[in-house]
């Protein structure tokens, strides 16, 4: 009787809300074997630097986790199981003047509600120089950064983001937008962006994790409530993707403070039910289970002798 009248009312199903990534993470690693759960970066408080300069006057770049592409590095087009082969472990820049084929076939993105053909959905470069042409950005950056993906809150910090925050310094940046894809870059990015606010440069987080960004607690984000991957707006939907860069654009001007988070109200479907299925252990028979700890395991040798924590 309960369900019909909370029906009638209009109630939204109680499984539509924001994805609990650092729980279904957990859980799905003790799944397949793994008994010491992952800690991720916590904060309650966080740096804020107001833009210094009206949007329209500023000069604005892209932090990204998506790869270059390398064709030696085996799979990485649409729909490529995870590579770990393809992964980068130093930040790297990129010429905003030229075309880039970015991907993210190394990250843990959502490989069954999205297939990864649309680069907008996570690298919103060509957005960012059409509101430039408009005047809405004083100016594209003359270089966007990679951030290494890392599991290691040491390396980001230590390493990382002083190396972004450099390289932004050196190019005289006034704000970046930084995109995640899988659970970990959303904690990588935040990292990042609480770096680049306390040394004076204002950011704006756009994800799809809310609840990794908001326990890192970042100056600024904008969560769209899609699977993994489309931080950037819908795959081949161009009006998607400048309504969630104007949007995040506009959270940058406009946050009153620290820790602001604003929500789009773009939805990916009317039906939830994409949420049940990323990395669910629930879902997944005991030799699905098996299968994924023997891949794991694979990715994990590919990963020996890297830098610590980039695996």
């Amino acid at each position: 009787m309960a369900a019909a009248s909370d029906d009638r009312l209009g109630f939204a199903s109680d499984e539509d809300v924001p994805l609990p990534y650092m729980a279904r993470t957990r859980e799905y690693y003790l799944a397949i074997g793994y008994d010491s759960p992952y800690r991720w970066a916590h904060y309650t408080s966080a740096p804020f630097q107001p833009l210094r300069k009206p949007l329209n006057q500023s000069r604005v770049t892209i932090i990204t986790t998506a790869a270059p592409y390398d064709p030696a590095k085996g799979d990485q087009g649409p729909g490529a199981k995870y590579n770990g082969s393809a992964k980068f472990y130093s930040v790297y820049a990129g010429d905003t003047s030229q075309t880039h084929d970015l991907r993210i076939s190394h990250i843990a993105y959502d490989r069954v509600h999205t297939s990864a053909k649309d680069s907008g959905t996570w690298f919103p470069l060509p957005q960012l120089i059409r509101l430039a042409r408009k005047g809405r950005v004083g100016e594209v950056a003359p270089r966007f950064f990679g951030a290494p993906t890392n599991r290691s809150h040491r390396v980001t910090i230590e390493t990382d983001a002083p190396e972004i925050m450099a390289r932004c310094r050196a190019d005289e940046i006034d704000a970046a937008v930084l995109v995640p894809n899988c659970p970990v870059c959303h904690q990588t990015v935040s990292l990042i962006a609480r770096h680049l606010e306390a040394n004076g440069i204002s950011t704006i987080v756009m994800g799809c994790a809310k609840d990794i960004v908001e326990h890192v607690a970042v100056p600024r984000f904008l969560f769209s409530d899609f699977p993994l991957g489309n931080s950037a707006g819908k795959p081949h939907d161009a009006a998607s993707q400048a309504f969630t860069l104007e949007l995040a654009l506009r959270v940058l001007e406009s946050a009153p403070g620290p820790q602001t988070s604003v929500q789009s109200p773009l939805r990916w479907s009317e039906d939830p039910g994409w949420k049940r299925d990323y990395s669910n252990p629930a879902l997944l028979s005991e030799g699905e289970l098996a299968q994924r700890r023997a891949e794991f395991e694979a990715q994990k040798a590919i990963a020996k002798g890297i830098p610590e924590g980039a695996a």
